[in-house]
């Protein structure tokens, strides 16, 4: 019998792509914040996907998810998820604080799983849930004091809310066979895109949309190829190699570093600055972004592994 092991090393080659990722989606909170200035939220996110969806099907197979599941995806990862988002950074939400707060829906996730799914939490995520949010609390109870808005930042809570129910989605889809992988992102956009569209028409009014798509600056419009060719199908692309390539465990911490990217890009693009009270509360976040992450167990398995140089060989 053959034990086929793997070494839990990530290449040099494979890091740099994360690398790249990383970077990639903290920069897409800046470009959000640029796209804003000339786009009506709802249309912002309705020409994303657009374009993800015109582009991106002339270059990945068409997805096999059963239209119901896709519908749900689309519904709550794509729609629900960049509505809150887009609207929040409208009404008052920092680019670079709204990158650390869609990072909450990992915990959102957790507790998901346990009243939907029926998922064992252990005892280091409820640390991480209690944890993550008390420093919420810090973080929006000085709401008044800085750029932030009180309906930002719940509209941002929403919105990794929704992300996680998306997560429970694809999960299901994923349990039931089928892949949910940058191509299900591809060919879900076609239907984000014209839900997204069609409240924007009902919400934001024909002459808004016309008179932001006929007087656009570059500055939006490159933000907007942007949104859509670099954040969503190249982060997007790089996500699913890896997590195809890589246990997820080796992959999902690497998540960890984009609200470091947005709040770093946020400070020094759009010159956003943060309350001390506010620091504390991103710390705690972070902390329990980290709690959640079985970092240990990790460690422990990659040092068995070097410890264990010939469990590949027959027995």
């Amino acid at each position: 019998m053959n034990l086929l092991i793997y070494e839990i090393v990530m290449s040099l080659k494979d890091s740099i792509l994360a690398l790249v990722m990383v970077v990639v989606w903290g920069v897409n909170f800046v470009a959000i914040a640029f796209g804003l200035q000339d786009f009506p939220p709802l249309l912002l996110g309705g020409l994303r996907f657009l374009l993800v969806a015109i582009v991106g099907c002339w270059f990945v197979s068409r997805s096999n998810v059963p239209i119901k599941w896709l519908l749900a995806y689309a519904l709550s990862i794509s729609v629900a998820q960049f509505a809150f988002l887009f609207v929040a950074m409208a009404v008052g939400m920092p680019a670079g604080l709204a990158s650390l707060l869609l990072q909450s829906q990992a915990l959102f996730t957790l507790v998901f799983a346990y009243i939907v799914l029926k998922e064992a939490i252990s005892g280091r995520q409820i640390m991480a849930i209690a944890v993550a949010g008390f420093g919420l609390c810090l973080i929006a109870l000085n709401s008044q004091h800085t750029q932030m808005t009180t309906l930002g930042f719940f509209m941002t809570l929403a919105a990794a809310t929704c992300w996680a129910i998306g997560n429970l989605v694809t999960r299901t889809i994923s349990q039931k066979g089928f892949k949910a992988d940058v191509s299900l992102v591809v060919w879900s956009a076609f239907v984000s895109a014209a839900i997204l569209l069609f409240l924007s028409f009902l919400l934001e009014g024909y002459q808004t949309i016309q008179i932001a798509i006929l007087s656009i600056s570059w500055l939006p419009g490159l933000s907007l190829l942007y949104l859509a060719l670099v954040a969503t199908l190249l982060g997007y692309g790089i996500w699913s190699y890896l997590i195809g390539k890589y246990p997820a465990g080796l992959v999902v911490p690497w998540a960890l570093g984009v609200p470091v990217i947005g709040l770093v890009a946020a400070s020094i693009v759009l010159d956003e600055e943060l309350r001390s009270i506010q620091l504390l509360g991103i710390s705690l976040v972070m902390i329990a972004l980290v709690i959640n992450m079985p970092i240990d167990k990790f460690i422990k398995s990659l040092w068995r592994q070097q410890r264990s140089p010939h469990r590949a060989k027959q027995h």
